[in-house]
């Protein structure tokens, strides 16, 4: 059977347009590199996924140039206040603001993935 090997910059190419829905601009921003280098790695990742679809490969992620994030975080603000604020990746959803201590809070717009207006499922171009 056999099986492709997707780089780690592949997987994330994925993940940043075809999961999250970003823009190529904006994921090509986030990746730090150019536009037209993140198209290659996105078009050479979508090519091995194909493949190993069709022919029902593995897929293994292994390799690739990439530099691990620290500590990725989640942005929130609140309703009331406007405030915003970062909080560690996987601690929980804050239980409310830590300025005026409203629980009225939500994911910021510029933090939410699919829920960003214009992206997401039928937003897609």
């Amino acid at each position: 059977m056999g099986e492709v090997v997707l780089k780690m910059e592949e997987m994330e190419s994925i993940r940043l347009k075809d999961y999250l829905g970003m823009d190529q601009r904006e994921a090509a921003d986030h990746m730090k590199v150019s536009q037209p280098t993140f198209h290659r790695i996105l078009t050479e990742a979508r090519k091995k996924i194909g493949c190993a679809l069709v022919s029902g490969k593995a897929i293994r992620i292994h390799g690739g140039m990439y530099e691990m994030a620290t500590t990725p975080l989640c942005k929130f603000q609140c309703y009331d206040c406007q405030h915003v604020w970062e909080v560690v990746h996987g601690t929980g959803r804050p239980q409310k603001c830590p300025e005026c201590k409203s629980m009225n809070i939500h994911r910021a717009e510029d933090d939410r993935g699919y829920a960003r207006a214009g992206h997401g499922r039928h937003g897609m171009r």
